[in-house]
């Protein structure tokens, strides 16, 4: 079995460029309101099977979900970023863990993060990218089969985002990409 990556994804492919693009004209809250509608349909699902890593990222999706109805503020909102890394952590430390629901886990919580870091709109889909080709194509797919499935993850992110886009965002997010 070829080794496996916590994150899948080029980050000089045609998807992420575009990816980052796209991001870097939009604002913080469509950011986070796209990355957390994202991650809850795509990335979600996959950890229904643990039931109690399931209701922590649930908890995080919701809070941020008010947070940007303005329900709630930043302050009551890191609490639930917090415990959604640490769950993602705590898994991660786990030497029994299931790559799937792992990268799953990491993919929520990354995307919830978006909401205070509008850069976690790109890191989550990395992530993201590895729970979907793992879950569909198996653990023990070749390489060059997981950067096929990893690209048309990415391609089919850029074009919910492109749906998600606000033209002419008045408030853009200033991002220095650090990859």
């Amino acid at each position: 079995m070829p080794a496996l990556r916590k994150m899948l994804g080029d980050i000089n492919g045609p998807s992420v460029k575009a990816l980052m693009s796209l991001i870097e004209t939009q604002s913080k809250e469509t950011l986070a309101r796209w990355a957390a509608k994202y991650a809850g349909e795509h990335y979600f699902p996959l950890l229904q099977t643990e039931t109690e890593l399931f209701d922590r990222m649930e908890q995080a999706l919701s809070a941020v979900k008010r947070f940007l109805n303005k329900e709630s503020s930043l302050k009551e909102l890191k609490p639930f970023l917090a415990d959604a890394r640490t769950a993602a952590k705590a898994l991660a430390d786990s030497r029994t863990a299931d790559p799937v629901i792992l990268a799953a886990a990491r993919a929520v919580s990354t995307a919830c993060a978006a909401a205070q870091t509008p850069s976690n709109a790109l890191g989550f889909l990395f992530y993201g990218a590895a729970a979907r080709v793992y879950h569909d194509a198996g653990l023990s797919a070749p390489p060059e089969v997981c950067d096929r499935l990893a690209e048309d993850e990415l391609h089919r992110a850029l074009l919910s985002l492109q749906e998600a886009a606000v033209p002419d965002e008045p408030h853009p997010v200033s991002i220095r990409w650090n990859c």
